[in-house]
């Protein structure tokens, strides 16, 4: 199953670097048209906003951000993101930057539908950006078509790894190196780096123990997740709920173009910022604890999906942790959705007609 492991570091780079394996252009140019294609679904100022966001693609090459478009597309997102964010706070009741714990990252964005019924399902968002862009204030995207079915709509922010990379692109080498010892020396000493991937996976699961306190009249509780987010998720299936006295029923959950097994990252760019030796990849790859979850989450019904043009070695991470799912003996269906890449997949989501929003609403019983 290792097959990564004959990858060199640079093919290991361009597999898990998601913007150069669009189907719909080049990596230069997959940005304006993923763009347009999330203005068209999420705002009426489109031109306003793809205008700005074609600015912010010139910005990035003409700095040299070539490495990866990877980053601009993050960029955007945050745009695409707090359009989606103002229309959903504009079709529904909101509760804004409700604490789950005492950092200032963790807090929760929550979306209510206008029904009065207090037996209502509940989603639970985990952003991707790979474990170091974006926020929960670009999540609420995902609220535009749920909030119109009674569904209750919880965006988690948590706390993302510093952006080493970020200074990398600007030539600083040695700064970078500099900075990366300092990580390393500050967390061998206080074992809580702000944004290391053990803090990250903790945050998640004290937040949906925070949901299901607050909450507990719903009529079930449901996770989605995409890229990093679709691992959180997945971790968060994988948690064993004594260590929080807490027993969640988790009915569902949708994991979007995830990363399951975290070992091919450690010697790519991803892994700069994140600081990730091999025993803290082992112990938060989803992969690991399949014993576990099926404990935690014997009834779950989970949905891996895939874009058709995500990378080979996405396609096989999400492939792989299927097929260990259902060798399992859990309730797992596969998603392999068309004419979808690492980007549109998660971002059609807005659509009521698209498969997968019908699958999730199906899901949760509001189809």
């Amino acid at each position: 199953m290792e097959h990564w492991r004959s990858l060199s570091r640079d093919e290991l780079e361009q597999q898990y670097s998601p913007s150069r394996w669009s189907f719909r252009m080049a990596a230069d140019n997959v940005i304006r048209a993923h763009v347009e294609a999330l203005a068209a679904g999420v705002s009426m100022c489109s031109g306003v906003f793809t205008a700005a966001c074609v600015y912010t693609v010139f910005r990035s090459q003409r700095a040299g951000e070539t490495r990866d478009v990877h980053v601009t597309y993050i960029r955007l997102c945050v745009c695409v993101g707090v359009l989606g964010t103002d229309k959903a706070r504009s079709l529904s009741q909101t509760l804004l930057n409700v604490p789950y714990g005492e950092s200032e990252g963790e807090k929760l964005d929550v979306y209510l539908p206008s029904t009065s019924s207090p037996d209502v399902p509940l989603l639970i968002y985990f952003h991707g950006g790979y474990w170091q862009f974006l926020s929960k204030e670009e999540s609420g995207f995902l609220a535009v078509p749920l909030v119109q079915k009674g569904v209750v709509v919880v965006a988690v922010g948590y706390s993302i790894a510093p952006k080493a990379a970020s200074v990398a692109e600007s030539g600083h080498r040695e700064v970078v190196l500099l900075t990366q010892a300092l990580w390393v020396l500050l967390y061998c000493m206080q074992q809580r780096l702000h944004g290391n991937m053990d803090l990250m996976v903790s945050q998640v699961r004290r937040s949906v123990v925070s949901v299901i306190q607050q909450y507990s009249h719903i009529s079930g509780l449901y996770l989605c997740g995409h890229s990093a987010g679709a691992h959180l998720a997945a971790m968060v299936l994988s948690t064993d709920w004594s260590q929080y006295n807490v027993s969640p029923q988790i009915k569902g959950a949708f994991l979007v173009s995830g990363i399951y097994d975290l070992q091919p990252i450690l010697n790519t760019y991803v892994n700069e910022p994140l600081q990730m030796n091999q025993e803290v990849a082992l112990r938060n790859s989803p992969n690991q604890f399949l014993s576990q979850l099926k404990v935690s989450s014997p009834y779950c019904d989970i949905t891996v999906a895939v874009a058709q043009h995500d990378s080979p070695e996405f396609r096989k991470q999400s492939l792989e942790y299927f097929i260990a799912l259902q060798s399992a003996g859990l309730r797992v269906s596969y998603e392999d959705v068309p004419d979808t890449d690492h980007f549109n997949i998660i971002e059609q989501l807005v659509d009521e007609t698209y498969h997968l929003t019908k699958l999730l609403l199906k899901m949760m019983g509001k189809s």
